[in-house]
């Protein structure tokens, strides 16, 4: 089932349950921090974004988060060909949703982080995304030092994107509202070490993973995302499972010119041996059948005792058709994207 949702509500009711489960191709849920039942450890909050140059083969990502706990500031840089990435991040411990992030994704709205080795600033203002992005201590696999990104991301109005709201069975107080928005062409500069890039048009393109939500304890997801160019268009993809009751709605989606094309289940086989092997992509619907070879393997771990987390997001290259809801079939070669299998307890 594939309930889509075309009506601005409230997200919760007084009981803190999510009011209409679905999908939507625009933000319709109306989120509120008071309305959630629990304690503030249990709210997980974060705008992340990914940024894909298929001509220089790198990705840049950045993250500002508030788990509860604390919060996390993160960027790391994708080098394809070395076959390496570089990352720095920082955390602010007992922020207890005091970042800064916004209620909506769509109104305007701003959220910073200004430290010594790493400073984000993501603001939206009208059909602009500005992200301003420093790591002066990043060591790149060239061995220069520092990323300095000033980039403007453009996501016009009648851009579709996927939003899901969706609850667990074993609790359905606790909830996730999620939007992300594919293929958002991206301008600006970006300073590697001493040498500055200007970004050319459709040279880059971006996601934004825009997420809320009230957790379980522990959980594990499968999430695969990719923008850039197919036949001359923007095209994109959304996939993901492994938590929540997604009876309701899934959050699989193909992007194409600015409009979204829903799918089924999808479902991504990943070799046990190792996640640098290559992976398969199926469906339920044999709308989406892909081949994955991975190039670099972002893995990461922490181990706190309460707070635990096992994380492989891997970036590669998506070969393989991908079917729009009219039937035409969109084949793609070499198509670089990621996609993640993430373990969190906290």
């Amino acid at each position: 089932m594939n309930h889509e949702v075309t009506n601005t509500i409230d997200l919760l009711d007084a009981g803190g349950r999510i009011i209409e489960e679905g999908w939507a191709r625009r933000p319709v849920w109306k989120y509120d921090r008071s309305k959630i039942k629990a304690g503030k450890l249990a709210i997980k909050e974060w705008d992340y974004y990914s940024i894909t140059n298929a001509k220089a083969q790198w990705s840049l990502n950045a993250t500002i988060a508030d788990l509860g706990f604390g919060a996390l500031f993160s960027v790391s840089f994708i080098d394809y060909k070395a076959r390496s990435f570089a990352q720095k991040d920082t955390m602010k411990f007992f922020t207890f949703g005091k970042t800064g992030l916004s209620a909506s994704s769509a109104e305007d709205n701003g959220v910073s982080f200004d430290g010594k080795d790493l400073s984000l600033s993501f603001e939206k203002k009208g059909t602009s995304r500005f992200l301003s992005i420093r790591a002066p201590s990043l060591i790149l696999a060239n061995g220069n030092a520092g990323i300095d990104a000033e980039l403007e991301l453009i996501q016009n109005a009648d851009h579709e994107s996927m939003n899901i709201a969706t609850s667990w069975k074993e609790n359905r107080t606790c909830f996730y509202l999620n939007e992300k928005v594919n293929c958002m062409p991206v301008g600006g500069k970006i300073k590697f070490g001493s040498e500055t890039v200007r970004l050319e048009k459709n040279e880059a393109w971006a996601v934004l993973d825009w997420g809320r939500g009230r957790w379980t304890r522990k959980n594990r997801w499968f999430w695969a995302s990719g923008s850039g160019l197919a036949e001359s268009k923007p095209f994109g993809f959304n996939l993901g499972y492994g938590f929540t009751d997604r009876t309701p709605a899934s959050e699989n989606v193909i992007f194409y010119d600015g409009k979204i094309h829903k799918l089924e289940d999808v479902f991504f086989h990943i070799p046990a041996e190792s996640y640098l092997k290559p992976w398969v992509f199926t469906s339920s619907d044999k709308r989406f059948e892909m081949n994955f070879v991975p190039a670099v393997d972002r893995a990461g771990s922490t181990n706190l005792g309460v707070i635990q987390s096992v994380q492989h997001q891997v970036f590669g290259y998506f070969t393989g058709n991908a079917v729009l809801d009219d039937g035409k079939t969109i084949h793609i070669e070499h198509f670089p994207a990621f996609a993640e299998d993430v373990y969190n307890k906290w």
